[in-house]
């Protein structure tokens, strides 16, 4: 499964650049009103998922928050240094609000119909219903935009 993004003569090549990646996102995200939802929704998720995750298996969501900067690395290390500054506030805000899953929970799910809003007003569906890593893409479409590393 997480050998498919790489490819075949390498493990860890990326298919596509960052550039790519964010062009590609940027295809289904030109209407203001969906940008302006993004910019709440995207963190929040990220956060809620969080959120969930260490209320739930801690240890598990440490790997996989790894496994994701992993992925960021293989595109920039100034995006992955910047996820990781991202990742590390989430987890700090999810420390300093110690909720139970139901409250992530229910954040993690008004944040997708969010989501889903602003696609429906962009008539264009979500990027990951293309392609599952546009998931982790989101986040980094929103940190090249304060930062500008691509």
């Amino acid at each position: 499964m997480f050998a498919a993004m790489f490819k075949s003569k390498s493990k860890f090549t990326p298919k596509r650049s960052l550039e790519q990646w964010l062009a590609d996102y940027a295809v289904s995200h030109q209407h203001p009103f969906n940008k302006a939802l993004h910019w709440f929704c995207v963190p929040t998720i990220f956060a809620s998922l969080i959120g969930m995750g260490m209320s739930w298996q801690a240890g598990l969501t440490l790997i996989l928050l790894a496994l994701a900067l992993l992925f960021y690395v293989q595109l920039s290390p100034t995006l992955a240094f910047t996820m990781a500054v991202f990742i590390g506030a989430c987890v700090a805000a999810v420390v300093a609000l110690p909720f139970k899953f139901k409250p992530y929970f229910t954040v993690f799910v008004v944040a997708w119909v969010g989501q889903f809003i602003g696609h429906k007003i962009e008539g264009q569906k979500p990027s990951f219903f293309e392609d599952l890593q546009f998931l982790l893409i989101g986040p980094a479409w929103l940190m090249q935009k304060i930062v500008r590393f691509a």
